[in-house]
């Protein structure tokens, strides 16, 4: 049986950790929204480079394709990448900033600090799937297309915005981050494509 004094010590201990546990949390939480803000704050022309010299070099093995990795073929990515740039600048250029909502989603903080999009979660817009019939030279003009947008993308007003379908609303420097994360995604599947035997 606890006496008073060993149940007061017991209470201090606890209290101790409490503390301790509430500071930790604090802690995780600043450095996590710090993070974010850091890893989220892409405004510089160069930001999608080593993705698109990346991109570029798979353009030969367009048509490697490997069902157990997914359904699409490699050229299917690169069109779908090229299109979503392409896109995502569009969006943002014919925007109004004043009707910019701003919400909170911790799926997109999450996903854009890690630099993580989960595979087969999400079905693309219409607007970026690819055709049946995706031409070698399609995929060229579009990559020139979009290393002229890429180039544009910090002299768009910071408030411009776009619309994603599960993110919400994403400010400029939010989309410029964005598209990394989209682009590195593709990228890891084409490479898994042609990896896997």
């Amino acid at each position: 049986m606890k006496t008073p004094v060993d149940q007061q010590g017991f209470s201090f201990i606890f209290i101790c950790d409490m503390k301790r546990f509430f500071k930790i949390v604090v802690f995780l939480a600043l450095a996590i929204f710090f993070f974010t803000k850091i890893k989220m704050n892409t405004n510089q022309s160069d930001f999608l480079d080593s993705y698109l010299h990346e991109l570029e070099s798979y353009i030969e093995q367009r048509d490697a394709i490997n069902i157990e990795v997914s359904q699409a073929d490699v050229a299917w990515h690169l069109d779908h990448m090229l299109k979503t740039i392409n896109q995502i600048y569009l969006a943002l250029e014919e925007s109004n900033p004043d009707e910019f909502d701003s919400s909170f989603s911790m799926i997109r903080t999450a996903s854009l600090s890690l630099n993580y999009i989960p595979r087969g979660r999400a079905q693309s817009p219409q607007s970026v799937r690819p055709p049946e019939n995706i031409l070698t030279e399609d995929i060229f003009s579009q990559l020139e297309e979009v290393r002229r947008n890429v180039k544009k993308f910090p002299e768009l007003y910071k408030g411009a915005y776009f619309d994603h379908p599960v993110f919400g609303h994403l400010k400029r420097s939010h989309s410029m981050r964005f598209l990394q994360v989209h682009t590195n995604h593709h990228l890891k599947i084409i490479k898994d494509i042609l990896e896997t035997p």
